[in-house]
């Protein structure tokens, strides 16, 4: 009998993780949906759920509008809040685009810390129309998530909202970034066997959470910062600095150091990089004080891998991504925050507020070590421990 042939075996298509997501995202079309917490299934329960039932609620609203919270969704549902012009690492790339980062963060809100949060994009990039537009949309929401919205812009939106409106407003680039960057300085130093007070500290990058992360630095008791941005150090000599960066400068280079960012980390024992990829190289690393912390937080591609910051001689390395020890995730911040300001009735997310949710972070690692400085995101302790520094 002829041999019989031999099957072919089926290939395997290998895709890459954007290929996976694309499906992912084309197959659920998109990633949140509505539940509704009742069924309706007979003219009582439609009575109840909608008129005329319905109506004793209404007006039990009308005549004290704090039962909204007793009544309504209100007080679990944030809204997260995009114009779409600083998205990820991505730039300006609009509203429509995106959408899906503010359904991603939905989806967190959710699963990490069962709070209801809508993605709401925005077509206007003027401050003055997103005021006004999250202004009239408050009733709703009881809290206001701002993200990828670029600075300066994102300075006056936040100050603007946190006056106006009687819940609290965060915008998570900002605030979530520094706290968890705290976080995991909070451990990196004591590994190190140094003091806050006492180390010299390089941030590059004087955007939204580079500013954001010297003011919160500077409230924990850091007292030797230099910021750089794409011109070089923010110092006094410069002209053309935004009033955000002149502000900086009443706790920041009090030296009055000039120069680039390469020159300001020699000797410093800290980098914090939230700017471009490929910034610095392992002979910047080795120019830093002995023992020297890397936070290389540009996402995808950090300001220098953790490889070549090892090759450096850096003591402490954590990147902004999960395929490497110590990710600075903002995942680890903005579920316990806004779960712990809606649970204590808190209206107004302060920097002490934050700077006691960094110290409740650090302390989930029991014992840190230079590979584990921070927590995992899915740790069960983490929304619980951020939420209870989260109180008035």
């Amino acid at each position: 009998m002829p041999d019989k042939p031999t099957p072919k075996k089926k290939s395997v298509v290998k895709r890459t993780l954007q290929q996976e997501a694309l499906l992912l995202h084309a197959k659920n079309k998109g990633k949140i949906e509505v539940i509704s917490k009742l069924s309706v299934k007979n003219n009582r329960d439609l009575s109840l759920v909608y008129t005329p039932g319905v109506g004793a609620v209404s007006m039990a609203i009308a005549h004290d509008k704090k039962k909204r919270d007793l009544y309504t969704i209100r007080k679990n549902t944030i809204a997260v809040i995009s114009d779409g012009s600083a998205v990820l690492g991505l730039g300006n790339i609009g509203p429509d685009a995106a959408m899906p980062v503010m359904e991603g963060k939905a989806v967190l809100f959710k699963n990490l810390a069962n709070i209801d949060a809508f993605p709401i994009v925005l077509a206007s990039q003027d401050p003055a129309d997103i005021i006004a537009t999250v202004t009239n949309l408050a009733p709703t929401f009881g809290g206001i998530n701002l993200e990828d919205i670029a600075a300066p812009q994102c300075f006056v939106i936040e100050k603007a909202l946190k006056t106006a409106l009687d819940i609290p407003v965060m915008h998570d680039d900002q605030h979530g970034t520094a706290m968890v960057v705290l976080a995991g300085l909070y451990n990196a130093l004591l590994v190190t066997g140094k003091k806050i007070g006492k180390v010299r500290i390089v941030i590059s990058g004087a955007g939204a959470a580079g500013q954001a992360i010297a003011h919160l630095l500077y409230l924990a008791g850091a007292k030797n910062m230099l910021l750089a941005d794409s011109q070089g150090i923010i110092s006094r000599a410069r002209k053309e600095l935004t009033t955000s960066k002149k502000a900086l400068l009443s706790f920041t280079n009090l030296t009055h150091f000039q120069g680039s960012l390469k020159e300001a980390l020699v000797g410093a024992d800290v980098f914090i990089g939230v700017s471009q990829p490929n910034l610095i190289t392992r002979q910047d690393v080795r120019k830093m004080a002995p023992r020297a912390i890397v936070f290389a937080l540009a996402n995808p591609v950090p300001e220098i891998t953790p490889d070549e910051a090892k090759a450096g001689g850096a003591f402490v390395v954590a990147t902004g991504r999960s395929d490497y020890p110590n990710q600075i995730n903002n995942a680890l911040g903005f579920p316990g925050i806004f779960r712990g300001a809606l649970d204590n009735n808190v209206t107004d997310i302060t920097d002490t507020m934050l700077v006691r949710a960094a110290k409740n972070l650090a302390a989930v690692v029991k014992k840190p070590t230079a590979q584990k400085i921070i927590p995992g995101v899915f740790d069960k302790q983490v929304v619980t421990a951020v939420a209870k520094a989260i109180r008035k």
